[in-house]
């Protein structure tokens, strides 16, 4: 990882006090980090080093970074918050707390048991996707096997894609991905049957229905070439799009008695995420959220543009807090 600090520094940090502290160094974090370091702020981010889109090969609908390796897009913004002073260390947040005494901020604790300061927390922690238990799906996870069709539909474009039904929404997924292509397959897996309505759909839109549960994937020369029914039929298939579940990563933002909700999407719980407001923040004073962790479908431009608009937030209520204590500070004389 590229910073100013060195991960072997990091208990120098239990010696020192940042304005904010940032969870998480993903599109969000680094957003929110290169705000606040633009804006003068002391920063801190500390990033376990997990990126939710690691195992895909490119970004897209990123304007002026389309296509960018997600790795690359990361290594960029590292430099641009370290470049304005930022500071970045790997590790991994177990819980925070907040000080006793009012304004004193918060207390971040590392696994290791490191542990550092900040008036603020900003946290961007991401979310787990839970895959459908289908052998081969997480070997294939970002490659062949997707979820979303502005993130990976042009690149299958024109192929044989299937769509694995596990609850209501497949039958929305089966039509939105013929957009991409002429070739789409649903395969009822373990789903509800599509109603009379949703049938004639399909069938309106050239999208075939295959009974039966899948068993597994068959892969060739480390391409997916078709989907495997418990039968021991193959139908040929070039990409297969499944339902994750989308779980927030929440453990931190629960340290500080904030509670994930579940996410419904057309009658279908989708996952868990926790609440904020249109700028980030949370229930909890000086707590700020952005990115997946508080929005479940939001690409990386969006998680980035979160964390601009929390980082400015904090920034703000940092400018109130200073102002008050300058004139506190007047008035004593």
């Amino acid at each position: 990882m590229t910073s100013r600090t060195d991960v072997s520094d990091m208990d120098m940090k239990q010696r020192q006090r940042y304005d904010v502290v940032v969870v998480g160094g993903g599109a969000a974090g680094l957003s929110g980090a290169l705000t606040l370091a633009r804006a003068r702020r002391s920063v801190l981010v500390i990033d376990a080093g997990e990126p939710r889109n690691a195992p895909a090969s490119q970004v897209h609908n990123y304007l002026g970074r389309e296509s960018t390796p997600p790795g690359e897009l990361l290594e960029i913004g590292r430099g641009e918050v370290t470049g304005y002073g930022g500071e970045i260390v790997r590790g991994r947040v177990a819980s925070a707390e907040r000080l006793p005494g009012e304004g004193r901020g918060f207390r971040v604790v590392t696994e290791d048991g490191t542990a550092v300061e900040a008036r603020r927390l900003l946290v961007t922690t991401g979310l787990v996707d839970e895959l459908p238990p289908v052998p081969g799906l997480a070997e294939r996870w970002g490659r062949e096997v997707l979820h979303c069709p502005y993130c990976h539909g042009r690149e299958v474009a024109d192929r044989p894609i299937g769509v694995l039904s596990v609850g209501p929404l497949a039958v929305h997924q089966a039509l939105m991905w013929r957009q991409w292509s002429d070739d789409v397959t649903l395969f009822r897996h373990t789903g509800p049957e599509p109603t009379d309505e949703e049938y004639e759909q399909l069938a309106a839109r050239g999208v075939a229905v295959v009974d039966g549960e899948v068993e597994g994937l068959e892969v060739e020369d480390d391409r997916m070439t078709g989907v495997r029914l418990a039968g021991g039929r193959v139908v040929p298939r070039e990409a297969l799009v499944i339902q994750a579940r989308f779980t927030a990563r929440s453990a931190v933002l629960e340290s500080l008695g904030l509670v994930p909700v579940p996410q419904e999407m057309g009658g279908e719980v989708i996952g868990t995420y926790v609440p904020t407001d249109p700028v980030g923040a949370t229930e909890v004073p000086g707590v700020w959220a952005a990115g997946n962790v508080t929005r479940l479908t939001e690409q990386v431009i969006g998680a980035a543009a979160a964390g601009l608009m929390a980082g400015a937030a904090i920034n703000g209520d940092l400018i109130a807090e200073d102002t008050r204590n300058a004139v506190e500070a007047r008035r004593r004389g």
